[in-house]
């Protein structure tokens, strides 16, 4: 079999990558990706050396290089996507673009090429904050930031190529992924690269938001059940059974580095900060996945290997800090640039 990965050099793309090589090792992987700046070809090297795989360096909003990269494949996963609430907010065009234009191309094309299964992984920050409680799959979309809207028009484009055209889609709807490899913009990282460098780390208001952390390896494996399981047209919710305040989750960073709470530094809060999220996932549980990394497992694992690869991350930071997109030398928030959001 063939499959095509969206978006495969960055972070959930490369390891849906690795772990379908490790369970699928006669598979042929196709490797979508513009290559930019959230992007990078070490997350998927060891596979890359492997016969089999293939990188096609190109746009998702791009028909033809779509169309070529989509050919013979029977599955496809589709991970490219803008991520970042913060660049979101600062410059939603690229979120259109790649978000929803790009979905609109890669369903057109994967029709044309008769693809026997896409799985489109999109966000529970398509529901919106919630104070209390979860919701399952029938809830009403309440999208309430430029990356969250963009990936529910997206949602939207999936569903209505499966209706319509009776394309074979299914639709992941995930927690918050954290693990090793992650490009340090995202909280997890932020904090652990902050902490290693003996940084302050700068934690938006009063840090009680709330969030649900599902270790990316987990993550993969609920993809693949879906894959092989989930029904062409339907939603399935994944959850992670651990959810702490953002003040919690940066002071065990902290624990696991060896710092003190001292490096904690209060920002501002964000325009339109979702407090909380929460979703009920029994409908993939039924289909036989339930997460199995505790946090502080997965966190003492994703600490160790940032450790271990500061080569990989420091010229990261480095370049945000350029950037001037984070507030990582001060407490207060500078004006991010709107020129430099692109597509991942």
């Amino acid at each position: 079999m063939r499959i095509l990965v969206t978006g495969g050099c960055g972070f959930i793309g490369s390891h849906v990558i690795r772990r379908w090589r490790a369970t699928h090792p006669g598979d042929e992987i196709v490797n979508l990706d513009v290559l930019t700046y959230a992007a990078s070809t070490a997350r998927v090297e060891d596979v890359a050396r492997l016969t089999g795989y293939r990188l096609v360096r190109g746009d998702v909003t791009d028909p033809r290089q779509v169309a070529m990269a989509v050919a013979g494949c029977q599955v496809v996963v589709h991970c490219a996507a803008e991520t970042h609430v913060d660049r979101s907010i600062t410059n939603a065009a690229p979120f259109v673009r790649t978000n929803v234009e790009g979905t609109r191309v890669l369903l057109e094309e994967a029709r044309r090429a008769g693809v026997e299964r896409i799985l489109h992984v999109s966000t529970d920050e398509v529901y919106g904050p919630m104070l209390s409680g979860e919701v399952n799959e029938t809830a009403r979309l309440a999208p309430r930031s430029p990356y969250a809207a963009s990936k529910a028009a997206a949602d939207g484009f999936v569903l209505a190529y499966h209706h319509s055209y009776g394309v074979p889609v299914v639709v992941a709807r995930p927690t918050n992924a954290y693990g090793p490899g992650q490009f340090p913009e995202k909280f997890i990282p932020l904090c652990i690269t902050r902490a290693l460098e003996q940084q302050p780390i700068p934690l938006y208001g009063d840090g009680s938001q709330r969030r649900s952390w599902l270790f990316v390896e987990d993550l993969c494996r609920a993809l693949e059940v879906l894959v092989s399981c989930g029904e062409p047209g339907e939603i399935y919710n994944i959850g992670s059974g651990h959810e702490a305040a953002n003040l919690q989750t940066a002071t065990a960073v902290l624990q696991l580095v060896g710092c003190g709470s001292g490096l904690l530094q209060h920002v501002p809060d964000r325009p339109g900060h979702d407090w909380r999220y929460g979703v009920e996932d029994s409908k993939l549980r039924a289909l036989g996945w339930a997460p199995a990394t505790e946090f502080r497992e997965g966190l003492a694992r994703t600490v160790t290997w940032y450790r271990h690869h500061a080569d990989w991350w420091l010229p990261l930071v480095a370049g945000l800090r350029e950037e001037s997109y984070h507030w990582l030398d001060s407490a207060e928030p500078r004006a991010a640039r709107t020129d430099t959001a692109r597509a991942d």
